[in-house]
């Protein structure tokens, strides 16, 4: 953790995959539907969970890491297809993140989603959950050339909520989640609730705040609003 003077948050940008929903029952069951699609045997949704964050091919090369680049280039594939139908059937809120998103509203603070999923996934999701008229910056993968740890799509979030980098909270439960905080020049905070292995050692990464739930960063801005 940064020991810098920290101005007041202003605005709140979310990671989407382990950070603001639980994605990973999703697309697990679309991993299971394409192993099983290529004579594959399925893998438990807790061996590998905490790869959910890292993209489609992390999870194939989770359950099949010795069958080749081109069998696991066919199998994310499948897995990108099947993600496609079975994208937010059970896809929830992590503890505590809907009152986090309530309180934002109800403050008028502004908030959005800067993530690596593309925008065919990650829109229709955030459809789903009722969130696309509520936040004005929705970043995916594929918004910009670069993707996170890089700045830009940081950045342009930055510029659609309309917020000054210093004074928005970036919340990531992956080492490039907060890598692209601190190269963006945003308050990172790693939300610990998220696919966070005790391998990630989490607590090497760069960050302003580590929040074991939602509720430690309402508090957060609480104290910034007196």
């Amino acid at each position: 953790m940064t020991m810098r003077k920290l101005p007041a948050i202003k605005g709140v940008l979310f990671d989407l995959d382990g950070t603001l929903v639980d994605t990973a029952p999703d697309l697990i069951a679309a991993l299971n539907l394409a192993l099983v699609e290529y004579g594959y045997p399925q893998v438990a949704l807790s061996a590998i969970r905490d790869e959910a964050s890292n993209g489609s091919m992390a999870l194939v090369n989770a359950a099949q890491p010795y069958i080749g680049d081109v069998a696991q280039t066919q199998l994310q594939q499948a897995l990108l297809k099947h993600y496609g139908q079975v994208n937010g059937q059970q896809a929830i809120y992590f503890d505590g993140v809907k009152k986090l998103i309530d309180f934002l509203v109800a403050e008028q603070i502004p908030f959005g989603v800067v993530t690596n999923k593309a925008a065919c996934f990650a829109r229709p999701l955030l459809h789903h959950l009722g969130l696309i008229p509520l936040m004005p910056a929705v970043v995916s993968g594929d918004s910009v050339r670069y993707t996170k740890p890089h700045p830009a799509p940081m950045l342009l979030a930055a510029q659609q909520i309309g917020v000054d980098v210093a004074q928005i909270l970036y919340l990531g439960d992956a080492l490039r989640d907060l890598q692209a905080a601190q190269n963006s020049g945003m308050q990172g905070g790693i939300a610990q609730w998220g696919y966070i292995g005790q391998a990630d050692n989490s607590s090497e990464w760069p960050h302003d705040f580590s929040f074991d739930n939602p509720d430690e960063i309402i508090a957060l801005l609480n104290a910034n609003l007196k």
